[in-house]
């Protein structure tokens, strides 16, 4: 939760600043870790703010928001998404109901920056694309997001055990 907001801010900032309306939905899983609130309100026309308990702003989801403003004929030219994948993956899935050009800024590992490993392999319309040297932003209706899902989840192991805490010796 909160993880695109600090990738979003300096997009909304040059969106704003060349004239561009700028409608910001940012959300988290708490108050806790939202993060920059005020900087994104003085580079947004509009402010909406989401955590999935309702600790702060709406309760549920960007998506919920987002679902909300267009079925309600919020005009919207253009939707750039950045966070995680799942959540990128339901906001393409709305807006390509409505015709909306999306954005998806995608941050699968990325380990020498080259494209040579293959780690941040994605398909994007059919084609395997590199996010560290194609992206990271995509049409978010061009990328196969259940493909980058289960890539994101190979290393989910690796990781809960590099995460892991030694209990072996006390502090």
């Amino acid at each position: 939760g909160g993880v695109g907001i600090a990738e979003a801010y300096p997009i909304a900032k040059a969106l704003k600043r060349e004239g561009n309306i700028v409608l910001t939905i940012i959300g988290a899983r708490n108050k806790d870790l939202l993060t920059m609130t005020e900087a994104m309100k003085q580079v947004s026309d509009d402010l909406f703010i989401t955590t999935d308990d309702g600790s702060y702003g709406r309760m549920g989801f960007v998506t919920d928001q987002l679902k909300e403003m267009l079925e309600k004929s919020v005009k919207a030219d253009r939707v750039i998404t950045i966070g995680p994948a799942i959540m990128m993956k339901a906001v393409s899935d709305i807006t390509k109901k409505f015709g909306i050009s999306t954005v998806a800024s995608l941050n699968p590992i990325m380990i020498d920056a080259t494209g040579m490993c293959g780690a941040c392999r994605v398909s994007i319309g059919g084609k395997t694309k590199f996010a560290c040297v194609d992206g990271p932003e995509f049409d978010a209706h061009e990328v196969d997001f259940d493909q980058l899902l289960s890539r994101l989840d190979m290393y989910k192991n690796s990781e809960k055990i590099s995460d892991h805490k030694c209990k072996l010796v006390k502090d």
